[in-house]
């Protein structure tokens, strides 16, 4: 082993890790970090893997160029992540509730039933009707009114919250569409001007290099819009005949 390795082997033995419970909280959020932010992004209850699945469908689906436009589709996804976390909690508020109702009835069912066979008892010797319990759907309702009463406040903040999600995701969406617009213009508009230089310079005998003009372009992305204006071209020429095999080939346009 040779000495720097040496060293740097002794001296990981000294390292135990954060040995304070503020050190050990923080260093437990580490996993829940991204790299494009080094922000803790998503609660300790939530799977960072998830997330970054989540972040990477938005990357495939929306295809952002630039860094701009890819800070734009971050925030877009963690948008949606955080309305995503906002139906979650609305949906926890009632269940807390509900899940304690069914506690309480659990609890008190083995009584009703023996309040229930006693009554049935007793009314089968009186001859009269037994009497019926709660409605299982009735009391459900009644339950989730009683939820919404219990939270409304944390409910209705939750709303407010999710609106301003809302607003942030549309307007956020709205500016990429037309930064997105911009740059595809741009581009075609560039793709035009060099398919022209290089078809001029071709006609010459000339080799054409796109960035001594500028474009980022390449000649093969130019040759293949080049390609694909002569087939749009031709499918044009072809709708004038209506499509019809016999006045296509009659003009000589293609083969059918």
């Amino acid at each position: 082993m040779s000495k720097p390795n040496c060293t740097n082997f002794l001296n990981a033995q000294h390292s135990t890790g954060p040995r304070t419970e503020v050190g050990k909280k923080r260093s437990s959020l580490n996993a829940l970090r991204h790299g494009l932010t080094s922000q803790v992004v998503v609660l300790p209850t939530e799977d960072l893997a998830a997330y970054v699945t989540f972040i990477a469908e938005f990357q495939n689906d929306l295809k952002p160029a630039g860094v701009i436009e890819k800070q734009l589709v971050q925030t877009l996804a963690d948008t949606q992540w955080r309305l995503n976390r906002c139906a979650a909690l609305e949906s926890n508020l009632y269940s807390v509730e509900l899940a304690d109702a069914a506690a309480i009835a659990a609890q008190a069912h083995a009584e009703k039933d023996r309040l229930k066979r006693n009554l049935s008892e007793a009314c089968n010797i009186a001859h009269v009707e037994t009497p019926q319990l709660p409605d299982p759907d009735l009391t459900l309702a009644l339950n989730t009114a009683r939820a919404f009463q219990k939270n409304e406040s944390a409910i209705r903040t939750l709303g407010i919250h999710e609106q301003r999600l809302q607003r942030i995701f549309h307007q956020t969406f709205k500016l990429l569409q037309t930064l997105q617009a911009q740059r595809r213009s741009e581009d075609q508009s560039h793709l035009q001007r060099a398919a022209l230089l290089q078809q001029a310079n071709q006609a010459k005998g000339l080799p054409y290099n796109p960035a001594e003009d500028g474009f980022v372009c390449s000649n093969a992305e130019i040759d293949l819009y080049i390609a694909c204006q002569a087939r749009v071209k031709e499918a044009h020429a072809v709708a004038a005949f209506g499509f019809d095999p016999k006045k296509i080939a009659a003009a000589d346009l293609v083969s059918v």
